[in-house]
């Protein structure tokens, strides 16, 4: 029995199976092990919607294997691959280092990012509930904190996000980030008291718990919400951006890096 979800499903010879293209799972990469659980689990959950569907995982940073080496291997044995980007803006992992790995090859694309989406908006909405927050309370600020990228496209999508959020929230929403972006999670978190909030809480734009999540604590907010995953609904994007480039959907790949 496999004991890693992310590992290629092989075929009745030990190869892998042939036919649709391999879901490259690509993702940041954390130390922590909760985190790379829950990672594992998200490509496991699109598998077990998708008997059949070969997946394997790829990292940008922190752990191997890196998206270069995956995706050299499988072009190498003659396999075609979606890369799939498990990250919530398009930023620079997306637009340089996954556009790289699959520039120099004709047997891979790389699908966008999985948000910013609507279905993200509604699990950001659920764990706020869970974390106490009543979005009818106009009293109410959320700050949407995510990792922050210098990319103005990655910031975009985040705003994005927030501006989808916001639909379903009475009180203001605003954007915090970790890094390169402003402004920073605690000083959003003060603009929102200073803007007459009771009370502010930090919806965590973070697929899993990791070294960002942990400093969120810190960040002077009355509650912290937990990260997306897991959830199914993510798991159904996922497939969504596999299916846009390996179905032949909307133009949503990126074969050269971005200038």
């Amino acid at each position: 029995m496999r004991t890693d979800p992310l590992a290629p499903v092989e075929g009745p010879r030990g190869g892998p199976l042939r036919g649709s293209p391999v879901l490259v799972a690509c993702a940041h990469g954390t130390r922590n092990p909760t985190g790379r659980r829950l990672i594992a689990e998200l490509a496991l959950a699109a598998r077990t919607v998708r008997p059949g569907l070969v997946t394997t995982a790829a990292f940008v940073d922190v752990q191997p294997p890196t998206v270069v080496n995956v995706v050299a291997g499988l072009s190498a044995a003659g396999q075609s691959a979606v890369v799939v980007p498990l990250l919530l803006s398009g930023g620079y992992h997306v637009h340089v280092d996954i556009a790289s790995a699959v520039a120099g090859t004709d047997t891979a694309v790389a699908a966008r990012p999985l948000g910013p989406d609507p279905r993200l908006a509604e699990v950001l909405a659920d764990r706020l509930r869970q974390a106490g927050a009543d979005p009818r309370d106009p009293l109410t600020a959320v700050v949407l904190a995510a990792a922050g990228s210098s990319d103005p496209r990655a910031v975009a999508d985040v705003e994005d996000t927030a501006d989808l959020l916001q639909r379903s929230w009475a009180g203001p929403v605003t954007t915090g980030y970790g890094s390169a972006a402003r402004p920073a999670v605690p000083d959003a978190v003060a603009a929102a008291r200073r803007g007459g909030a009771e009370r502010v809480v930090v919806a965590s734009y973070l697929l899993a718990p990791g070294h960002f999540h942990d400093k969120l604590a810190g960040a002077g907010a009355d509650a912290v919400t937990a990260p997306l995953l897991p959830d199914e609904r993510i798991a159904a994007v996922l497939l969504d951006r596999y299916d846009a480039v390996a179905g032949g959907g909307p133009a949503s790949s990126t074969r050269t890096a971005a200038p």
